[in-house]
């Protein structure tokens, strides 16, 4: 058995920068993928295709903001100019939004996190679409939180964005398993080291 069970597969990553994205792609360029890693910050991205290279794989940069719509139709384009498939999509991309009571949403901040953990998601699969077809075997992993379907006190926002994100993307499922190699899943990989956890939980320590 290769110890490569990914080689000259191509990947693509959202919110590889930090966090769950970053691990993410650097198994995925350990296990022989080559990753195409995609966040808002450039610095991050580098410090993860570093990794990925010191560690024997290869990876590109894509730098971007999600919610432009155009910047996601930009990097299809650019990614089926040099690749004639997309083997694997991970969208882990997503804003947390503030904790708060439901009648104290900020409708403004809701608006946002809505148009990254749904909005863009949905485009980008309408944007990779044709290429994730075109794979022998694709896989669509969404990387999803527990508020998604257990609704707690606070986490509205967030909750319902991922609730509609999982809906979303188990939709697209639906759609292409029948008329395709496309397979999709939703992750949910529980309590994790990350800002973003940190942002929600400013109490808890490192270890815990």
């Amino acid at each position: 058995m290769t110890d490569k069970p990914l080689a000259d597969r191509i990947a693509l990553v959202t919110g590889a920068s930090r966090g769950i994205g970053a691990a993410t792609a650097r198994a995925l360029g350990a296990a022989g993928a080559h990753v195409v890693l995609t966040a808002r910050t450039a610095g991050g991205l580098e410090e993860v295709e570093e990794a990925i290279y010191a560690s024997g794989g290869s990876a590109t940069i894509a730098p971007m903001d999600l919610t432009e719509n155009e910047s996601v139709a930009r990097l299809a384009g650019a990614v089926g100019e040099r690749w004639p498939a997309l083997d694997l999509l991970v969208l882990n991309a997503a804003s947390l939004g503030s904790l708060s009571a439901v009648p104290a949403i900020d409708f403004k901040e809701f608006a946002k996190v809505l148009t990254l953990n749904v909005t863009a998601q949905a485009a980008m699969l309408a944007a990779f679409d044709p290429l994730l077809k075109a794979a022998k075997q694709a896989r669509v992993l969404g990387i999803t939180s527990s508020v998604g379907r257990t609704p707690r006190a606070y986490w509205g926002t967030y909750g319902a964005s991922k609730a509609a994100f999982e809906n979303l993307l188990l939709s697209y499922g639906e759609e292409v398993r029948h008329i395709s190699g496309v397979h999709v899943g939703v992750v949910d990989p529980g309590a994790t080291r990350t800002k973003m956890r940190a942002r929600a939980f400013p109490g808890r320590t490192r270890r815990r």
